[in-house]
């Protein structure tokens, strides 16, 4: 069966850090989210992979390839302009058989439930149960089928969402043609969806595992989920007195000097360069050639290649992207003392800790701080001893 994966989008809500990468190529375990996704839809069973592609498309296709990596064969369509799933869908028409299977790019599922959808009897979506549904698209459930599918609304009549995996026929192309375009100029794949619901024939299916990483935050959130499960791994090169506490992956090419501490769940990219002394705490991901120095910790963050923190710095609960440099001495604070969930401008994370989203090609000055919730744009330049808070914009120079 076809397995047709939207992965077209730039993912605004996920700024700073799509602003140099497509949304589904932002790394979760040192994979890119949309791998995680083509790997589960293997293991389900999918041989034919077609994959809708757009905002930065070349960041998709140079990973994949044809899918030589993956498994299965990858093809590609684009989407010129971004007009909404239904208009993704459409875009892969001539691509696609009577019987498929669409996943939107930017989810963690297991490969059991996606096999559930793919042997549906007729048309399904995949649902599952939230903390809060008001921030999705909620579903009503009868008998087993949808009865009702809601945009986002702050009175969701249940806990009930739509996970954004269906099984879907032909038919879906002539509901989407007939669909008009929704106030945000979009053709809607939900509008097209509500044919099927008003005929009573769109199943749901609960997943038994599912989580959505449309904000910053949620990477932090899946990156544990994916690292919960890891095999230690030691391919690289770790000096004597090096305390390694659970499990811990130290992949080729990296040097763990002597006097680090790393609790796992934690990986070590390639060519990475970690110590001395260094520690590093659970659920950290450090990408490959990265340089974690003298005195430095790093606690539940992810942090993308190529960037160096390298001497007594702190950075806990962040998401640090590509050619970062982080002076000595700077840090990044992650704890609200008011007991408060930290905002990152106008949104709640709904966490108590968290530090900052950093895009790529920041440098840092020696002895900086970065306050709770803040967002760097790309390109940024913070000159020594500076206090940054709130949002900043991209090419930002701060003296």
């Amino acid at each position: 069966m076809q397995c047709v994966l939207l992965a077209a989008g730039m993912g605004k809500r996920m700024w700073p850090l799509t602003a140099t990468r497509p949304k589904v190529m932002i790394p979760v375990a040192n994979r890119p989210m949309l791998a995680h996704l083509i790997g589960a839809a293997v293991s389900a069973g999918f041989d034919d992979i077609v994959c809708v592609v757009g905002y930065r498309e070349e960041a998709v296709r140079n990973y994949f390839g044809k899918g030589e990596r993956c498994g299965a064969p990858i093809s590609y369509v684009v989407q010129r302009s971004q007009r909404g799933t239904g208009d993704a869908l459409l875009s892969a028409r001539h691509l696609l058989e009577d019987d498929f299977v669409l996943l939107n790019g930017d989810m963690l599922l297991s490969s059991d439930d996606l096999q559930t959808v793919s042997r549906s009897e007729g048309a399904c979506m995949g649902i599952a149960e939230a903390v809060h549904p008001e921030e999705y698209g909620v579903v009503e459930v009868e008998g087993g089928y949808i009865t009702g599918l809601y945009e986002k609304t702050q009175n969701p009549p249940t806990n009930l969402i739509n996970a954004g995996a269906y099984h879907l026929d032909s038919r879906i192309f002539d509901y989407l043609r007939s669909c008009p375009v929704s106030e945000r100029g979009e053709v809607e794949l939900t509008d097209g969806l509500q044919e099927y619901i008003s005929n009573g024939e769109l199943q749901g299916i609960v997943f038994s595992s599912w989580m959505d990483i449309g904000l910053p935050w949620n990477i932090l959130d899946a990156n544990a989920l994916c690292l919960e499960h890891l095999e230690p791994e030691i391919a690289g090169t770790v000096e004597e007195n090096v305390t390694f506490h659970g499990a811990v992956v130290v992949k080729e090419g990296a040097v763990i000097k002597s006097g680090t501490y790393i609790e796992g769940p934690c990986i070590i990219g390639e060519n990475c360069r970690v110590g001395p002394h260094a520690y590093i705490r659970g659920s950290t991901a450090i990408g490959a050639g990265c340089h974690i120095g003298h005195s430095v910790e790093v606690k539940n963050s992810v942090i993308f290649p190529n960037t160096n923190i390298p001497h007594f710095n702190y950075v806990g609960d962040s998401v640090i992207g590509s050619g970062c440099n982080l002076g000595a001495g700077t840090k990044v604070a992650n704890l609200r003392h008011d007991n408060q969930s930290v905002m990152v401008g106008t949104q709640d994370t709904k966490r108590r800790k968290f530090g900052a989203v950093v895009g790529d090609d920041v440098l840092f000055g020696i002895n900086c701080s970065v306050n709770v919730g803040a967002a760097i744009g790309r390109g940024t330049r913070i000159g020594p001893h500076s206090y940054v808070r709130g949002i900043v914009g991209e090419d930002t120079v701060i003296r």
